[in-house]
């Protein structure tokens, strides 16, 4: 099949938010036309959109018809067909988090397709509901069209193998289509090692360690622009503190829950998913903004926890590589928490980084100073994009330009 117009449509479903894009064909390629975002899904909905400039499109509220995602794509592609009248587009490319050991890269949705990635629910529950419902929302809206499924997991295939070991016994390993490492975020560290070459030339093919922090926080070793090894495993529990997961967990700990606390199997998701990580910790939020201005000791214990995992976990992933060339910071929390960022670099000083406050106060992106051994960036993620690129060239074209 061959692009030869027309626009790609892109949606990054959620629990609460639906993010999307637009992606329409110049003279230059294949351009974002318009982004935005639906969230507060479920509770108080909220439209914003923006053109590739920057400026505002659309900024409300949505009164009627959104409480779950497909209420979302519904009100989405309303907005659309009066926003771009007479437009369709010639693709539809999904963010799907979990693409399980059968796929390694992104591919075109069919029956086959759903069906596997509906039996990896129970390995992102709070994810992989959301992006199956997105499709079936998609192909509601536009019958006809092609969508693809890009996975979070496809960046960390070809790892070396001992990154992927879980150590179990081999007949449990090999059970359920297999358990493994597979580690997550990976479209957004995918749009991060594209990037570099421009953004940060003078690391771009060195050792890098890029932090994607947020309310689902994870990183990943680089190597020439290559995964080496992530902190999410078998599942996107693993690693670091995160706004509601608790990160790496003593085995220890679910076997008591289990036996000493009497949880049933859907008590432990819940706890694990929902009510773990920084709101588990401080009993106030899952969001770093509110913590930060809070006065409470569990509020700033939750903050020192989320720092601490952090840094020990990038001096984990410094020893697989051997020492590092460079640290980026990226996503809501990596892009927009000065203190943040502050307290993990200045906590990693031992590796080279010289921290620039002024710098990291204005955002970078370059936030360490001239000379430092290994220096730090923030670098804002764009999976939205790298969603757009891998559906058009799926779908036949190669001219998708950063």
């Amino acid at each position: 099949m061959t692009v030869r117009g027309g626009s790609i449509l892109v949606l990054n479903s959620g629990s609460s938010s639906l993010k999307f894009g637009l992606y329409a064909k110049t003279g230059e390629g294949w351009r974002p036309r318009v982004k935005g975002k639906l969230d507060g899904i479920g509770a108080s909905p909220r439209l914003t959109a923006k053109d590739e400039r920057g400026e505002t499109l659309e900024e409300r509220p949505v009164e009627h018809g959104v409480r779950e995602g497909g209420g979302a794509i519904d009100h989405l592609a309303g907005w659309l067909a009066a926003r771009f009248p007479g437009e369709r587009p010639i693709g539809v490319g999904h963010r799907v988090v979990h693409g399980g050991a059968l796929h390694r890269g992104p591919a075109v949705v069919t029956p086959a397709l759903v069906e596997d990635l509906r039996a990896l629910i129970p390995l992102a529950p709070l994810h992989q509901p959301h992006s199956l419902a997105g499709i079936e929302s998609a192909a509601d809206h536009f019958p006809g069209v092609p969508q693809v499924a890009c996975f979070d997991t496809s960046f960390h295939r070809g790892r070396p193998a001992v990154a992927d070991l879980v150590p179990l016994p081999q007949e449990i390993r090999r059970a359920s289509g297999g358990i493994q490492r597979y580690g997550f975020h990976g479209l957004s560290y995918e749009y991060i090692a594209s990037t570099l070459a421009e953004a940060a030339p003078e690391i771009a093919g060195g050792r890098v360690i890029v932090a994607h922090l947020g309310s689902g926080a994870s990183l990943c070793a680089l190597e020439a622009g290559r995964s080496v090894d992530t902190t999410m495993g078998f599942t996107p529990l693993d690693g670091l503190c995160m706004g509601t997961r608790p990160g790496a967990l003593d085995p220890g700990v679910v076997l008591h829950l289990f036996q000493a606390l009497g949880y049933s199997a859907a008590d432990v998701e819940k706890t694990l998913y929902e009510r773990s990580g920084l709101l588990g910790l401080s009993g106030l939020s899952g969001d770093m903004r509110e913590l930060l201005d809070a006065a409470t000791p569990a509020a700033r214990t939750a903050v020192d926890y989320y720092v601490y995992r952090a840094v020990k976990e990038i001096g984990a992933l410094a020893a697989v590589l051997g020492g590092i060339d460079g640290l980026v910071f990226t996503a809501g929390i990596g892009e927009n928490s000065a203190p943040i960022r502050e307290r993990i670099a200045k906590a990693s000083r031992w590796l080279g980084i010289e921290l620039d406050s002024r710098a990291n106060a204005e955002g970078g992106p370059r936030i360490s100073r001239p000379g430092s051994a290994a220096s730090a960036w923030v670098i804002p993620t764009d999976e939205e994009r790298m969603i757009a690129r891998h559906t058009a060239t799926l779908l036949g074209s190669s001219e998708l330009r950063a």
